[in-house]
């Protein structure tokens, strides 16, 4: 395979993943979407390999707080074109305090 043909062919495998791309995904991404896209379980099961070899505390938690963020807004945050009500802002409310409180405990408490 000649130089120019190698390039082309790289080219073309590499266009999903320019710039504008990747900012138009990302405008149209929902926490449906995200929760159900092989990219994101892809990096996530990576990351999450990676901090438990390591015993990344640090890590973990972060991908503690990515993932229990979409499931709170999942599964409390009304559906389009509905409004804001009070069954749906206090589980949030309660569930965004639940998740600080792990955090708190988990990087300030605890100690090993």
């Amino acid at each position: 395979m000649d130089k120019d043909a190698l390039l082309k062919k790289a080219t073309e495998i590499l266009t999903p993943f320019e710039t504008a791309n990747i900012v138009d995904f990302m405008k149209h991404l929902t926490v449906k979407s995200a929760i159900s896209n092989p990219w994101f379980v892809g990096i996530f099961l990576v990351i999450a390999f990676f901090a438990v070899v390591k015993r990344s505390k640090f890590v973990l938690s972060i991908l503690f707080t990515f993932c229990s963020i979409l499931l709170l807004l999942r599964y409390t945050m009304p559906a389009e074109g509905d409004s804001l009500a009070l069954s749906t802002t206090i589980p949030f409310a309660f569930g965004g305090l639940a998740i600080g409180a792990v955090l708190i405990y988990l990087n300030f408490i605890k100690t090993e």
